[in-house]
């Protein structure tokens, strides 16, 4: 179940997103491929959108995890989609449920994951992105949990997730239903490991 991990309000339009569900221990961060989930058909509407290496939309959410990690000097991410397919399944499934949590360990195969909720249309994926970036300013280097000036490594588990220098890939996947824009970036391999720093 994740935590509620910072809102901003900005008129009308609320954004939320969700701190990185739990530590994962370095036992824990291997790959387990799993391509049989199977998902009932939406009671609601709703409409998602994966995204692929060709796509403006994909290009532009890598481009922004990338950036921060060049200015830290650290390997480029690239695009995977078969992470792209799982987030997709998770988005459509958080849509569905009318919930922003992130899928148990079971539903991750040793994924990392950010999520991100807000206001139908009312952000672009470079901001959706920059929330996860914002928390930047909480950081401090150290092992992971002690990653955070405020204490709550939560604060800041989005933030490095992204720049975790082990991860090497990414995939998202967006779903817009009752309202809102919900968007899953999963990570392999996954990053915020127990005891392990980030750069």
């Amino acid at each position: 179940m994740g935590r509620i991990g910072q809102s901003a309000l900005l008129g009308s339009a609320i954004a939320i997103l969700c701190a990185t569900a739990a530590p994962l221990f370095a036992s824990e961060a291997s790959w387990r491929s799993n391509d049989s989930a199977s998902e009932r058909p939406a009671k609601i509407q709703q409409t998602a959108y994966g995204f692929d290496r060709g796509d403006r939309i994909a290009s532009r959410i890598l481009a922004t995890h990338n950036a921060e990690r060049e200015r830290l000097r650290l390997p480029r991410l690239k695009w995977n989609l078969h992470l792209e397919r799982e987030a997709s399944h998770w988005a459509q499934s958080l849509g569905r449920r009318g919930v922003l949590e992130h899928a148990d360990g079971s539903n991750r195969n040793g994924t990392g994951e950010n999520l991100w909720m807000g206001t139908a249309g009312a952000w672009n994926v470079e901001t959706m992105v920059g929330m996860f970036l914002d928390e930047r300013k909480h950081y401090r280097h150290g092992a992971f949990p002690d990653v955070s000036r405020t204490g709550n490594w939560a604060d800041v588990g989005h933030y490095t997730q992204i720049v975790w220098r082990d991860t090497r890939e990414v995939g998202c996947a967006m779903v817009t239903t009752r309202g809102n824009d919900v968007l899953v970036c999963r990570y392999w391999p996954a990053g915020n490991v127990w005891g392990a720093r980030a750069f």
